[in-house]
C-alpha cells in the first residue's frame, strides 16, 4: 500500500496530483477551496485502506459491533482531528508550507458539520472517537441534515435564524452509498388478520414512501488501523411512489425530511415532521443492521451475539418496536423470540429528569403515520401490564405505563424494551432510580446503571490547546495522548514556580487568540490581563444564564451608585443559541446584548467590566472560549442538568468550576476537593424541600434583598432599554411564575462566590495550583473512561483483530498497536 503522507515529498508530489487531476489546474493556480477540496480527498483516499481493513476484520472474526443510534453527531472540524489521528499532521503542515501557503488558511475553510445542537451531539461525536482510539467496532447512525439548526445573527440586538449552509463545500468526508438505500413508508392502511395457527399476518398500504439513502463517513481512531463508521441517512425520492397530480407536494414532504435537526413542533405539521424524522433514520438504521448480519450470518438468532444498539435519549425508541416489526413480519419470528432478541440486543441512555423534556407523542399521530409500529406498542404495553401485576406492582402501573394520558412515552417505551438503562452523571443517575423513574428501578433493579459522561481529550485538549499540550508534553511526557489517566503524573509539579509562571504564559496566548477572534468579528476591545468567565451553552432558562447577567447588571448598577466600588478586571463571555420558539430564552439573549452593549460603551466601568455575546456558537467557538477561560460557569439549578461536558472541557483546560452541585459538577469536585474548585447554591435535596413545603415566596425575597430588587426593577425601569416592556417576560418568569429555575434563591450566594473567585485570581501562585490540580484530575472525564465502562459493563464489545500481514501495511508495528489499546498503570 503506497502511503501519501509517508514523508513531506511524497506528499507533495501526490497533493499536486490532485489538484491536476480534480480541477485541471497546477497546484500553483489553485484557489484555496480547491487546495481544499484535494486535500481532503487525499485524506480521506488513505482512510479507506484503514477502513476496508477494519471491515474485513470484523466480518472475518465475527467481531461484536456498536451502533450508535443519535439524532446528532456534532463533529467540528475534521481535518486536523484526522491528520493528528493519523500521525501525519506535521509532515502535510511542512508539506504545505513549502508549496507556499500554510495549513491552518485550508483548516478554516473547513465549515462545522450542521448534525446537531448541543451536548448530545458533542457527546456522540467523542464517542465515536474514543471507540475507534480503543479499537473497538462503533459505528454511529444518523440523519444527513443539509442544514444546521440554524446560523444565528444579532440583528437589532436580538437573535435572527439564517440557514446553516454547513455543504457550501459538499462534505468532503462522505462516500454516497446508493447501493445500500431503503425504502421507508409512513401512513395508509393496514390490513390484518390472524391465520389458522394463530399467526399474524399484515399487509401495509402506505401513503407516503421515500429512499433513505446513506452517505458513510470514515471514523479515525488515534494512531490505530481501526476506522469506524457514520452513517447519514439523505431522503431521496422513490421514483415508484411518486404520482403526478401530487408531484410537489411529494418533492417538498422529501426535502423536509432532512432540511434541518428538531424542526419547531409548535404545531400539528411540526409534530409529525419530526416524528417522520425519528423513524425515518431508525427504520433506515434497522436495515442495514439486519442486512450486514445475514451477509456473514446464517440468520438473526444471534443477533444480539454481534449486534449492540445504544439509543442516545429517546428520540431512537422506536428502534424496539421497529426491530419487533422487521423479525416477525419480515423474518417470521414469534412473538418472544422477537422480544428476546431486542431486548437483548437494544440499550438506552437517559438525558434527563425534566418530566417536560421526557419524549412524548400524540398515539393519534403515531396511529395514522405509524400504524404497524402502533400495535406492536401496544401489545408491549399489554405484555408489559401482566408483568407488572405479576410482580404485584399493579398499582404503580401508572408511573410506568406507556401509552397513557392518549400519548406515547417514549422513555417508557425504551425502559421497558432494552436490557440496560443509564444515567450520565452519579448523581443523575441516583435521582432517575429514587425519584424519576423509581418504579422501574423497583421493577428492574438489575437494569439500572450510571455511564458519567466523558470527552475526547484528544479534540478538546491536545489539538485544540496545542500550547498548553506542548507545556504537558515538557513536564509528564506524551502518554496521557494514549492514556488520559497520567494526566496525574502534573500533580507532582502543581507547586513548581516556574510551571505556574508558564501555564499564566499559555493562557495568555490562548486568551489572545479568542480576543483577536472578538475584536475581528465583532469589533470589541478585549483586555487579555482580565480575568475570563465563560459560559457557553444552549440557551435555556434552566441553565440560568439570567443568573448570571443579573449578577453582571448588580456589578454595572452598584459601580455607577458608587465610584469607589470597583472589582477586578473581568470579561465576561457568553454564546448560546436559543431555540426559534423558545421565547423566553430569545429575550434573555436580547437582554445579554443590550446589557454588553451599556457597559462596554461606558468609559467609566468598560475597563473594569467587558461583556462578549458570540453569536453562532459552534464546535469551534467552544474550542476557543474552553481553551481562554479561566473561569467556566456551571450554574444550572441543582438536579437539573443530567450531566454537562462543557464542564469537563472547561476543568480539562485549566479553568476554575464555578457552579452548583448539579450533574457532572459533583464528580468534578470529587476529583480535585472543594479547594479547588467554588462550589454555591442550593442542593438537590433543599430544592426538593421547597417544593414539598411550598415555601418559596419571590416576593419575599425580592422586598427583602435591595440587591436583588434594584436589578429586578432595572428590568422594566428603562435602565437597559427605552421600552419598558422589553423584557417584560423575564420579569413575569421571576416574579409572576414563581422563579422555577431558583434564581432570585441562588442570587446572594452567586454573588458571594463572585467574590471570592476574584479575591482568588489575584493570587497568582494559589489560583495556578488549583488550575494545574484540575487539568490534572481531569484524565477521568476521558470519554475513553466512558467507553471502557460501556464496552465492558453493557456492550460487551471485543477489541478489533488485525493480522501481521495489516500491520506491515500500514507501517505500524504490532507493539506500537497494543500500546495503544492498553491502558498504563499511573
Amino acid at each position: 500500500m503506497k502511503n501519501l503522507f509517508s514523508d513531506v515529498e511524497t506528499f507533495k508530489e501526490a497533493l499536486q496530483t490532485e489538484v491536476s487531476a480534480q480541477f485541471g489546474r497546477d497546484f500553483e493556480d489553485a484557489y484555496p477551496e480547491e487546495r481544499y477540496l484535494a486535500l481532503t480527498s487525499l485524506i480521506r483516499n488513505q482512510l479507506g485502506y484503514s477502513w476496508k481493513a477494519t471491515k474485513k476484520s470484523v466480518a472475518e472474526h465475527h467481531t461484536k459491533q456498536l451502533y450508535y443510534f443519535s439524532m446528532e453527531f456534532l463533529l467540528g472540524r475534521l481535518m486536523t482531528s484526522n491528520l493528528m489521528n493519523m500521525g501525519v499532521y506535521d509532515v502535510v503542515r511542512q508539506g504545505m508550507k513549502e508549496l507556499g501557503m500554510e495549513l491552518h488558511d485550508l483548516e478554516i475553510l473547513e465549515a462545522d458539520a450542521g448534525l446537531g445542537n448541543g451536548g448530545l451531539g458533542r457527546l456522540a461525536a467523542c464517542f465515536l472517537d474514543s471507540l475507534a482510539s480503543l479499537n473497538l467496532a462503533g459505528n454511529g447512525n444518523c440523519i444527513r441534515y443539509r442544514y444546521g439548526l440554524f446560523k444565528q445573527e444579532i440583528v437589532n440586538d436580538q437573535q435572527v435564524e439564517k440557514p446553516d449552509c454547513w455543504l457550501r463545500l459538499g462534505n468532503v468526508w462522505e462516500v454516497w452509498k446508493p447501493q445500500h438505500a431503503v425504502q421507508v413508508k409512513f401512513g395508509g392502511t393496514l390490513d390484518a388478520y390472524m391465520d389458522q395457527y394463530g399467526k399474524f399476518h399484515s399487509t401495509y398500504h402506505p401513503d407516503f414512501v421515500v429512499k433513505a439513502v446513506p452517505y458513510d463517513m470514515p471514523v479515525v481512531g488515534y494512531h490505530t488501523l481501526t476506522t469506524n463508521t457514520l452513517r447519514l441517512w439523505d431522503a431521496q425520492v422513490d421514483e415508484e411512489s411518486v404520482q403526478a397530480d401530487n408531484l410537489n407536494h411529494y418533492l417538498n414532504a422529501v426535502s423536509a425530511l432532512t432540511a434541518n435537526v428538531y424542526p419547531d413542533d409548535s404545531t400539528n405539521e411540526g409534530k409529525e415532521l419530526r416524528l417522520k424524522q425519528e423513524y425515518f433514520f431508525v427504520c433506515a438504521g434497522i436495515d442495514q443492521i439486519i442486512r450486514s448480519h445475514l451477509r456473514i450470518n446464517p440468520s438473526l438468532d444471534n443477533l444480539s451475539d454481534e449486534v449492540a444498539i445504544q439509543l442516545n435519549d429517546t428520540h431512537p425508541v422506536l428502534v424496539i418496536p421497529e426491530l419487533m416489526r422487521v423479525l416477525m413480519d419480515d423474518y417470521n419470528y414469534n412473538w418472544d423470540d422477537a422480544w428476546n432478541i431486542v431486548t437483548h440486543t437494544v440499550a438506552y441512555t437517559n438525558h434527563t429528569i425534566m418530566s417536560e423534556a421526557l419524549e412524548r407523542w400524540p398515539q393519534d399521530l403515531m396511529r395514522n403515520l405509524l400504524p404497524r409500529l402502533y400495535m406492536i406498542i401496544e401489545e408491549i404495553e399489554r405484555r408489559f401490564r401482566w408483568e407488572v401485576d405479576r410482580a404485584g406492582m399493579g398499582y404503580r402501573f401508572g408511573e410506568m405505563s406507556i401509552l397513557k394520558d392518549n400519548q406515547v412515552h417514549m422513555a417508557n417505551l425504551a425502559i421497558v424494551g432494552s436490557h440496560s438503562v443509564n444515567g450520565v452523571a452519579k448523581i443523575h443517575s441516583e435521582i432517575l432510580v429514587n425519584d424519576v423513574l423509581s418504579a422501574f428501578a423497583a421493577l428492574y433493579p438489575d437494569r439500572f446503571n450510571n455511564k458519567t459522561n466523558g470527552i475526547t481529550h484528544r479534540r478538546w485538549l491536545v489539538y485544540a490547546n496545542p500550547q498548553l499540550t506542548d507545556l504537558l508534553k515538557e513536564y509528564i511526557g506524551d502518554s496521557f495522548i494514549r492514556h488520559p489517566d497520567d494526566l496525574r503524573k502534573l500533580e507532582r509539579y502543581v507547586d513548581d514556580s516556574e510551571l505556574q509562571k508558564k501555564f499564566f504564559e499559555v493562557k495568555r496566548q490562548r486568551k489572545q487568540i479568542l480576543a483577536d477572534y472578538v475584536k475581528e468579528t465583532l469589533n470589541i476591545d478585549v483586555n487579555v490581563d482580565s480575568m475570563f468567565d465563560v459560559q457557553c451553552k444552549r440557551l435555556h432558562a434552566y441553565k440560568r444564564q439570567l443568573m448570571n447577567i443579573m449578577h453582571i447588571m448588580y456589578l454595572y448598577l452598584r459601580m455607577k451608585q458608587d465610584p469607589n466600588f470597583r472589582i477586578q478586571p473581568t470579561t465576561y463571555f457568553f454564546s448560546a443559541k436559543a431555540a426559534p420558539g423558545y421565547k423566553l430564552a430569545k429575550e434573555i439573549i436580547k437582554l445579554i446584548v443590550k446589557v454588553s452593549n451599556r457597559i462596554n460603551s461606558d468609559p467609566q466601568v468598560s475597563q473594569y467590566i467587558k461583556v462578549v455575546f458570540i453569536p453562532n456558537y459552534s464546535v469551534s467557538i467552544a474550542e476557543m472560549l474552553t481553551n481562554a477561560a479561566d473561569v467556566s460557569e456551571q450554574i444550572s439549578t441543582a438536579g437539573k442538568e443530567a450531566s454537562g461536558t462543557g464542564n469537563m472541557k472547561f476543568m480539562m483546560n485549566g479553568a476554575l468550576t464555578l457552579g452548583t452541585l448539579d450533574g457532572a459538577n459533583v464528580e468534578i469536585v470529587e476529583q480535585v476537593g472543594y479547594e479547588n474548585a467554588k462550589i454555591f447554591g442550593l442542593k438537590v435535596d433543599q430544592i426538593e424541600a421547597i417544593k414539598r413545603d411550598n415555601s418559596y415566596d419571590v416576593w419575599r425575597i425580592y422586598n427583602s434583598n435591595p440587591k436583588l430588587r434594584m436589578v429586578i426593577d432595572s428590568l422594566t425601569n428603562c435602565t437597559w432599554s427605552e421600552n419598558p416592556n422589553e423584557f417584560q417576560l423575564i420579569f413575569n418568569d421571576l416574579m409572576l411564575h414563581r422563579d422555577e429555575f431558583f434564581v432570585l434563591a441562588d442570587f446572594d450566594a452567586y454573588l458571594m462566590a463572585h467574590n471570592e473567585v476574584a479575591g482568588w485570581y489575584a493570587d497568582k501562585p494559589a489560583w495556578a495550583r488549583a488550575m494545574l490540580m484540575n487539568i490534572a484530575r481531569s484524565g477521568y472525564f476521558s470519554s475513553d473512561r466512558t467507553i471502557r465502562e460501556y464496552a465492558e459493563e453493557i456492550w460487551g464489545l471485543d477489541e478489533v483483530k488485525f493480522t501481521e500481514k495489516q500491520f506491515k501495511e500500514f507501517e505500524l508495528s504490532k507493539e506500537d498497536y497494543l500500546l495503544a489499546s492498553e491502558p498504563l498503570e499511573v
